[in-house]
């Protein structure tokens, strides 16, 4: 079984590091993160869906799956996307700068950046600033939480998770750091997340074990429906907790659960992050035909600005939400749906119940929203599509935040 550590520990072999070269309105904040391994890592990545994307994704989708990667240079405060040619360069810069400090290949390097798009990044502040970043690396909490911090926006918190579990009689780590607030839809949005570990996997099988984690994490927030230019999800694995010659962890359940929890405690932090958001919602749709279906409802409620709009105000105005089941597309009859909130049974195969709306609003007023639909579909009325989103309220402050992003 994982557990979760007491500390947010780097896996052996890892170290990490954040600094500020003066990229964000405050040049105290820091803007600059690295995560690096001593020794070369299995490493796969998950990027956006957007057709247009960033520069550092167009270099880090080249790199991966891999046998030999070295680390994770990240930018925040600007996003390199939408900067052609010259934004190519600059990612590719970037990462032969660190590889020239590393001692490997600038291939071996993995980029990300995240801000503003449209903008060129500025590279004498980042020429000045990356020697600093490598010079900087360290083991400690404090050098994670700082890497953590460079890569944040409009966070107002860093992202971090840890796993600690028994692979082959060695304890293997799993941590991770995100961040993410706005721009946030499945299939991948504003946000970025690089997951280490020190169990031993191949790039194969690091490419396998992420896309499996991120379906049932990063790809089930939702904040805004909106899919970004610069997601992506990397994963790192170096072997260092494991003995020479030892089989690979890739078929220990733990360790693929303790992957899986890492990706879902930081998709969870997101949301829970999300600008101007004051609830934390989740979406539960059971009963339906396949998985495929569950996910469509439950991703049709979760983005719907009515519902946002109603668990903004705790109103219980529970029509919204069937209403954006209904256009989900997936055939159901009105009998064969039952809808409760927060545990309260709010609409029953068709029928509204009789319950005290203002309970339903005062359980909602906590800033914890379940919304559960139920279905009977499939073979004897009990299909076994199942799904579950975490999505956020659609607030003014998120209205505010969104409309003063460049000016």
């Amino acid at each position: 079984m994982s557990a979760s550590t007491n500390a947010f520990s780097l896996p052996r072999g890892f170290r990490a590091a954040g600094h500020a070269c003066g990229i964000k309105a405050d040049p105290s904040t820091p803007d600059l993160s690295l995560f690096v391994s001593e020794v070369p890592c299995a490493a796969a990545g998950v990027f956006t869906q957007n057709r247009v994307v960033g520069a550092p994704v167009h270099v880090s989708r080249e790199r991966v799956p891999g046998d030999s990667v070295r680390g994770v240079v990240i930018n925040s405060g600007n996003a390199n996307a939408c900067t052609g040619e010259r934004g190519l360069e600059d990612a590719r810069w970037m990462t032969a700068e660190i590889a020239a400090r590393l001692g490997c290949r600038a291939a071996d390097v993995l980029v990300c950046s995240t801000g503003v798009i449209g903008h060129f990044l500025p590279r004498e502040k980042l020429a000045a600033g990356l020697p600093m970043l490598v010079e900087r690396l360290g083991t400690s909490e404090d050098s994670l939480a700082t890497a953590a911090r460079g890569m944040m926006t409009t966070d107002t918190v860093p992202k971090l998770s840890s796993r600690a579990v028994n692979v082959n009689g060695q304890t293997v780590t799993v941590t991770g750091a995100a961040k993410g607030a706005a721009m946030i839809a499945p299939n991948m949005a504003t946000m970025l997340a690089v997951v280490m570990t020190d169990a031993r996997l191949s790039g194969g099988e690091t490419a396998s074990l992420l896309k499996e984690a991120v379906d049932v994490s990063f790809n089930c927030i939702s904040v805004d429906q909106h899919t970004s230019t610069s997601d992506t999800v990397l994963m790192l694995a170096n072997g260092q907790a494991c003995d020479e010659g030892e089989a690979t962890a890739a078929e220990n359940q733990d360790f693929r659960e303790a992957v899986r929890e890492v990706c879902t405690d930081l998709a969870q932090q997101i949301i829970r992050d999300a600008e101007g958001a004051a609830h934390f919602v989740t979406v539960d749709v059971t009963g339906t035909r396949t998985r495929e279906d569950a996910h469509r409802i439950a991703k049709a409620v979760a983005d719907s600005p009515l519902v946002k709009t109603a668990v903004t105000g705790n109103d219980p105005n529970w029509g919204r939400i069937v209403s954006a089941a209904g256009y989900a597309g997936v055939e159901f009859a009105e009998e064969q749906c039952s809808l409760s909130i927060n545990g309260i049974e709010v609409y029953r195969r068709g029928s509204p119940t009789e319950c005290d709306e203002q309970r339903v609003s005062a359980a909602m007023a906590t800033g914890e929203v379940g919304i559960e639909l139920q279905f009977e579909l499939g073979e004897g009325t009990s299909g076994e599509g199942t799904a579950r989103i975490w999505t956020c309220d659609l607030t003014t402050e998120y209205v505010r935040l969104n409309s003063e992003s460049t000016t």
